[in-house]
């Protein structure tokens, strides 16, 4: 079982900043990818940011040249740095991990952080 508890959410306004943390914990022995998605009120859960093991990023159009993501392999852990952020922002952001355990392989789930951006 894998445990993923994420951090930072919070209000913000408009052209603000916010920082998101998560770190892995459990019974795995290794991760691979891990990134940040969010699910706004009425919408489907969308991919925001992803990293690879080996460093490599892909960003959804809408975050490009605004969020950052980065991982530290060591902690097991995966932050969302968030500048300039926009009303259309506001969503529930959850932590990502593909990892495997001694019994198999899957994507795992953090709980949610709640991130609004007032106007």
């Amino acid at each position: 079982q894998v445990q993923l508890v994420e951090s930072g959410g919070g209000l913000v306004q408009a052209g603000g900043s916010l920082r998101l943390s998560c770190a892995a914990s459990g019974g795995f022995f290794s991760i691979y990818a891990m990134g940040w998605y969010r699910q706004a009120p009425g919408k489907q859960r969308e991919l925001v940011a992803r990293v690879t093991t080996g460093s490599s990023t892909n960003y959804a159009d809408s975050v490009k040249g605004r969020f950052t993501i980065s991982r530290d392999n060591a902690k097991n852990a995966v932050y969302l740095q968030m500048n300039s952020l926009k009303p259309e922002d506001t969503a529930v952001y959850y932590c990502n991990a593909d990892a495997a355990t001694t019994f198999s392989r899957q994507n795992y789930w953090g709980q949610g952080t709640q991130v609004t951006v007032a106007s």
